[in-house]
């Protein structure tokens, strides 16, 4: 400390802050990484001159020198901290009236779930954890269906967002950059390596000023959502071009608790794009372009896939696409043919995949702190001390916010070559050994950036984490994957005419449920469920497993035209 903490000036701010109605207070110190005391004590000193205002620092989020990204992750958390805060409230109360006497907890960014008292502490850790849901079920499935390399891609009604899982685990990064990294707003918290793309079922089809196609980013959402909801959506959008090609039901979505208008999906379609575009009037002029909408969403798609495995230095074709959320399913064959994906699985529910997910997460936290340590002796005996006082705090943590549960700890460093902006994440095993840390080093960054530097750029750590997870009772994966029992003999529910690359043919519709362990089909063929829709294309091949998925073996794109 050089100068003393100005509490008086601080006290001097109140009366202005309680004027102004101020709901939430973010405190953010340049120096706080290497010594919270003062940013702690003026939190503290805010808290008492404030009743009812939500208090925020940013060391109580990261204890790491990134003094911009930390400062606005505490400006972050002090904005929806208030929300989170209110809702936590009143659904603890809701709880405690009807009774309920466990543990409540809320699903976290990184792939854990975390305390109610937590998450109202450190809202920013819920960011993405709705989808962070899904891919933890996609892990789940990985390792008991023997997949060791998986893309998990989620369609929802705004967005598709995918992750890697391999070996049965997951990535996490230490910034999530809130839309997108190019400009998006920075929160330094651990967060599922997760990429997003504008493309959903509601995301509207439309023509620019250069009379384009577009799809995306803008979605009609679930209110007034797409046309053929008839809740007065004007905007063709990507369910609506499902429609019109037959892939999706009228009378058979949600159950057919929601009738579908297919007769205004093909009008807006029509009015709002075939006729700007110059395809005229007829039926099969929007159809056309009614293909091309979801050619051009399937693409979107495509990149953001590429984006998490090929610029991530792998080769998309030796992973599995698991597809989930209500919109994955019926793109998924036609996502996996283009990136030459050989298999395809859709999980059972997969409309409901995210909440299987949260009820198979178990509790972890991260705990992180900036050090500077190149791999001499001295670097490596600093590096061991810290690590251990790491371990020590997180130990604390886990028994404060896990309690009882037992708590396996992990340890991470951030490495990179001096003189670099950017770091790496590579795992510790046992203790620190320079050649080992050197190793593990190259070998990520081998598989990032396809080389290494050489022996004149040294390496050096810039950061330590230690993750510590407990293991929570969870479901048993049968119990939450119904099929129907072997042996039983399903027949189609119908047939629709249903538009592929060669025009329309009659398709067979098959309904989930009905279908027993070991039945296998053919595409073309379409099978619907309450939330989602799965497609086949001609000669896909789709067989039931013993999990209730549905395994689809992809043809080729020569194969399917």
């Amino acid at each position: 400390v050089i100068e003393a903490l100005d509490a008086d000036g601080l006290t001097a701010l109140v009366p202005s802050l309680r004027e102004a109605g101020v709901e939430a207070v973010a405190v953010a110190f340049l120096n706080a990484y290497a010594n919270p005391a003062h940013e702690e004590r003026a939190a503290a000193l805010l808290r008492a001159a404030l009743p009812g205002v939500y208090v925020t620092s940013g060391t109580a989020l990261t204890r790491e020198w990134f003094e911009y990204e930390r400062s606005a992750t505490a400006a972050a958390n002090a904005y929806v901290g208030p929300a989170i805060a209110a809702y936590a409230k009143g659904f603890e109360d809701r709880l405690g009236s009807e009774g309920f006497g466990g543990t409540l907890a809320m699903m976290g960014s990184n792939g854990g779930v975390m305390p109610f008292a937590a998450a109202v502490e450190r809202p920013v850790a819920l960011v993405e954890s709705g989808p962070i849901g899904g891919v933890i079920a996609a892990a789940e499935y990985a390792r008991a269906l023997g997949l060791p390399r998986v893309v998990a891609f989620d369609m929802g009604g705004t967005t598709a967002k995918c992750a890697l899982v391999e070996d049965g685990g997951f990535a996490v990064q230490s910034t999530y950059w809130v839309g997108g990294y190019a400009h998006g707003f920075p929160i330094r918290s651990p967060v599922l390596d997760i990429v997003e793309v504008g493309a959903g079922g509601g995301s509207i089809a439309w023509v620019d000023a250069q009379g384009r196609l577009r799809v995306g980013p803008r979605s009609a959402g679930s209110e007034p959502g797409p046309v053929a909801f008839g809740r007065g959506g004007t905007e063709p959008t990507v369910t609506d071009a499902n429609l019109v090609l037959g892939r999706i039901g009228g009378a058979n979505f949600l159950g057919g608790k929601l009738a579908l208008d297919a007769g205004a999906a093909a009008a807006a379609i029509r009015d709002k794009v075939a006729r700007p575009l110059g395809y005229g009037e007829g039926a099969e002029a929007t159809a056309r372009v009614a293909r091309g909408v979801l050619d051009l969403a399937t693409t979107l798609m495509a990149g953001a896939v590429k984006e998490i495995t090929v610029a991530r230095g792998h080769d998309v074709r030796d992973f599995a696409l698991m597809v989930f959320g209500g919109g994955g399913p019926i793109f998924g064959a036609d996502l996996a043919r283009g990136l030459g994906i050989p298999l395809v699985i859709v999980p059972p529910q997969p409309g409901n995949f995210s909440a299987t997910g949260m009820l198979l997460a178990g509790a972890r936290l991260d705990v992180a702190r900036s050090l500077v340590a190149d791999l001499s002796s001295a670097g490596m005996a600093s590096l061991a001390a810290a690590l251990a006082a790491l371990e020590a705090e997180a130990r604390e943590a886990a028994q404060r916010e896990f309690g009882d549960i037992p708590a396996r700890f992990s340890h991470q460093a951030e490495m990179r070559y001096r003189g670099q902006r950017h770091a790496v994440l590579v795992d510790i095993a046992g203790t620190p050994d320079a050649a080992a840390l050197r190793e593990a080093f190259e070998s990520v960054y081998r598989s990032r950036f396809g080389r290494t530097l050489g022996e004149e750029f040294a390496p050096e750590v810039v950061g330590l984490r230690v993750i510590a997870e407990g293991r929570t009772p969870r479901p048993d994966l049968a119990a939450v994957s119904p099929a129907a029992p072997p042996g039983s003999v399903p027949a189609p529910i119908t047939h629709r005419p249903l538009h592929g690359r060669d025009g329309w043919a009659e398709a067979p519709v098959w309904q989930r449920d009905d279908l027993p362990v070991g039945f296998v089909l053919t595409g073309p063929a379409v099978i619907e469920e309450y939330g989602s829709t799965t497609l086949l294309g001609d000669g896909d091949t789709a067989t039931i497993g013993a999990l209730g998925e549905i395994a689809i073996r992809v043809a080729p794109e020569e194969a399917a035209r």
